[in-house]
């Protein structure tokens, strides 16, 4: 569920963003479509990517606390 709610946020980051685009140039927003559904599908990409990203990261730096903790216990054993 964290995933569709990382990709609809970053979607609807990317669709505002094509609005401010628009608004700048003081066009229609609902001129182009297609824009707009590319704009979402690359920030929604964006998105899956970041998820991706954040879950890789977490399991490696569970990884090297657990190797920390390990390392910490042998010394202390070893200085006991």
């Amino acid at each position: 569920m964290a995933v569709l709610g990382t990709i609809a946020g970053f979607s609807l980051f990317g669709l505002a963003a094509r609005f401010g685009q628009l608004a700048i140039k003081k066009r229609n927003l609902m001129e182009n479509l297609g824009g707009h559904a590319l704009s979402m599908g690359a920030f929604g990409f964006a998105g899956y990517w970041a998820y991706q990203w954040d879950e890789r990261a977490a399991v490696m730096l569970a990884q090297k606390r657990a190797e920390i903790t390990e390392r910490r216990e042998r010394k202390l054993a070893q200085a006991a």
